[in-house]
């Protein structure tokens, strides 16, 4: 039976281990096999909004809970970041590298 089938829709952050390490993920849980989750996140790429999708095993899962924070519109922050980026004026040019003989 599916132990995350109530959030199913909604947005989670989840805990889970890679390895000896422990990583957060944020994002919609789309999926509940019985198994493991799947996590939907959406972002902006190259003025495309693109979706991607992970699996997270349970016993892999060390922690999970609902965000209930509103989730953040991918163009919206696209937007925001543009905002407070340099412009291309002051971007410094690359060194070119001696050439070798």
């Amino acid at each position: 039976m599916a132990r995350y089938y109530k959030l199913l829709g909604r947005r989670i952050e989840v805990q889970y281990r890679a390895g000896d390490i422990f990583l957060p993920a944020t994002g919609i849980l789309v999926a509940d096999s019985g198994k493991s989750i799947f996590l939907e996140e959406r972002f902006e790429q190259k003025g495309q909004v693109k979706s991607f999708r992970w699996e997270i095993p349970y016993p892999f899962i060390m922690h999970l809970e609902e965000n209930l924070a509103p989730p953040e519109n991918p163009r919206d922050a696209v937007k925001r970041e543009a905002g407070e980026a340099l412009p291309e004026a002051q971007i410094a040019p690359l060194k070119h590298r001696p050439e070798e003989v």
